[in-house]
């Protein structure tokens, strides 16, 4: 039995079912290939009890992105999705005990950090104008294609200025450093780097941007949780025709005369004029299409950080938290050390999610749906049976105890994540922002085999919600420019 698309996507992650879309949606036949018996990858959901957590992604930044693909189909996200925009947007707390809620409105944010630290407000000012600018340049050049060096980069760039703009020369711990007097603000710009799995005294300044987009564009949260975005996404998907294997695993793509030709699904081949892996960029160059070339430059840039996730269905209600919530470590710099040298850090930077803060149906009447992350190396042989535990002893160090109220514990570390969504080690993001040059030692997005393209964490522009949708954006445009039609790409 043969099949025939013009373009098969192997992985069904947000990156794959947005590029998915977008193809069907300009009259592409699109077949999308999932090894696993759910969509959405990393965009995962669990529910226990009545509690529902959100496994992967819980903070929706730039909805555009997302919005501009659902139009392309008919539909807006609005139409799909009941959107939340919050107001506050985190609450960060310190060993000290000292806390700040960051609010949906910069003035307002300012006025918060002046009374937490004398001067703060005025320095968040001045630095969301850096921020914006090096967002403003971003758009219209790093974000606006494929990467194929520094050359993709300059050319895209309007004046020598643009470089100085977008702040690339100087970390981003360096830049808070020169920012923020006080320590605990140079701690939170850092947050960032994080983002990308990454470490703030290594990735450049640039990462920075994301304190603007925050703070002008939005932290959003969909009604139901993400999972209801990741349903959205599939649903509108369907609509405009996109076809959807799941329990399909991909055994190989067929490469003939350096062209993709369709893949091996339980040997059963599939053939297509296009094949796009939505798929971790080693475990594509290693198991799909071996190239040793290619996996030796993917294996440089280096693994973003993994993580160990807690969900805890908690009695009661907690005061002083908001729906997204930091507890920073006592050392950072220790903290980063510890991940560097493959250890889980002694005293982590704990995030929480609690939902349930805004939308009481994550939870039952009275409850809360505790999800806690921390950083740790990409290592997917670390242990982490006691994680549970020891992660809520951390917390109840800084912040609440939940250790009593807690109806019932899971942990999920670094194998789960290899196992379930082939990420190597466990890395969460896909490839490291790590160091000046990391934007261009990461894979491009369309590869040395014509009609062979990534999307997501691995590839351009990087790991995170948003950034996979750019990249969708980017892929499924170099697709329809390299074969504007089916007719041609058969030829």
């Amino acid at each position: 039995m043969t099949s025939h698309h013009d373009a098969i996507i192997i992985g069904a992650g947000v990156g794959g079912m947005i590029t998915a879309l977008r193809l069907a949606a300009r009259g592409r036949s699109v077949l999308v290939c999932e090894r696993n018996a759910t969509v959405g990858g990393k965009l995962a959901v669990y529910q226990r009890d009545g509690f529902t957590f959100d496994m992967g992604p819980s903070l929706l930044t730039l909805p555009a992105v997302f919005d501009d693909a659902f139009r392309l189909a008919g539909t807006t996200l609005a139409d799909e999705c009941d959107l939340i925009r919050l107001d506050p947007s985190f609450r960060y707390f310190w060993p000290d005990g000292s806390t700040v809620t960051f609010r949906d409105e910069p003035v307002a944010t300012a006025e918060a950090l002046e009374s937490f630290s004398n001067g703060a407000g005025a320095e968040y000012l001045q630095y969301l104008e850096r921020a914006r600018t090096i967002w403003q340049v971003s758009e219209r050049t790093f974000f606006a294609g494929d990467m194929h060096g520094r050359l993709s980069l300059l050319r895209r760039m309007r004046s020598p200025r643009d470089l100085s703009r977008i702040d690339a020369r100087r970390t981003l711990h360096s830049r808070a450093e020169a920012q923020f007097r006080d320590p605990r603000l140079v701690q939170w710009l850092g947050r960032y780097a994080t983002y990308s799995g990454s470490d703030p005294r290594q990735v450049p300044a640039t990462l920075g941007c994301i304190a603007a987009v925050e703070a002008d564009l939005g932290a959003w949260y969909v009604r139901g949780g993400l999972g209801a975005l990741c349903s959205a996404i599939e649903r509108v998907a369907r609509r405009a025709g996109v076809e959807f294997r799941t329990n399909a695993d991909v055994q190989r793509i067929i490469v003939q005369r350096n062209r993709a030709k369709g893949v091996v699904v339980d040997d059963e081949e599939l053939h297509s004029d296009v094949v796009i892996a939505n798929a971790d960029a080693e475990h594509l160059y290693r198991d799909l299409a071996p190239d040793a070339k290619a996996l030796r430059r993917v294996e440089r840039a280096g693994r973003s950080t993994s993580g160990i996730a807690v969900v805890a269905g908690v009695a009661g209600r907690t005061a002083h938290i908001d729906h997204h919530n930091v507890w920073f470590s006592s050392d950072y710099a220790r903290e980063f050390d510890d991940i560097a040298a493959g250890r889980v850090p002694r005293t982590p930077t704990i995030y929480g999610c609690v939902s349930s803060v805004t939308d009481p149906t994550q939870a039952p009447a009275g409850d809360e749906n505790w999800f806690l992350l921390i950083n740790v190396p990409p290592r997917d042989e670390l242990q982490v049976a006691e994680a549970g535990e020891w992660m809520l002893a951390q917390l109840a160090k800084t912040g609440p105890d939940l250790r009593r109220r807690a109806k019932f514990v899971e942990v999920v570390g670094p194998a789960d994540f290899a196992r379930k969504v082939r990420a190597p080690g466990g890395a969460i993001y896909g490839t490291s922002s790590n160091g000046r040059s990391a934007a261009f030692r990461r894979p491009a997005i369309r590869s040395a085999v014509r009609g062979m393209y990534l999307v997501g964490g691995s590839t351009h522009p990087g790991g995170g919600l948003p950034l996979v949708a750019m990249s969708a954006r980017i892929t499924s445009d170099l697709v329809l420019r390299d074969f504007p039609s089916a007719l041609q790409a058969q030829r």
